[in-house]
């Protein structure tokens, strides 16, 4: 008499795996960009909360010359820490600030240094276009 033996062949086995694979070399790429635009987000808002720290001195300067980041009242990291804040050019009238990437998010190459300028023109330095880098 027969006994048949109940659970998985070594070759079931072997094409679950290789499906968990299949799926895993589809969901990762996609997962990493995914928390690369999100750590974004963190650049753009410090970006604009510095911009607001930027007229403010102006309202009590008259003048952008001068605005560093002590003294418009922040500091060089986004509190995320993904991100190192600069005021690049001054003018009296005019200023760009820029947020470089840093630690893991230099690995975004699409948008890369996310610059604002005080007409609130938004640019970017990588290889995407403006509107993606600023969604």
């Amino acid at each position: 008499m027969k006994r048949r033996l109940f659970g998985f062949t070594l070759i079931e086995l072997l094409i679950a795996l290789i499906i968990i694979a299949i799926l895993a070399a589809v969901a990762y790429p996609s997962y990493v960009g995914y928390i690369t635009k999100t750590r974004r987000s963190d650049g753009q808002t410090a970006l604009l909360d510095l911009a607001n720290r930027m007229e403010r001195y102006f309202t009590v300067n008259n003048t952008y010359v001068g605005a560093t980041l002590a003294n418009v009242g922040t500091t060089a990291t986004t509190p995320g820490g993904y991100y190192t804040l600069s005021i690049s050019a001054s003018g009296a009238t005019t200023y760009t600030i820029q947020a470089a990437p840093a630690g893991s998010q230099t690995s975004d190459t699409q948008c890369a240094t996310l610059t604002l300028n005080q007409l609130g023109q938004k640019g970017k330095t990588g290889t995407g276009t403006v509107s993606d880098c600023w969604q």
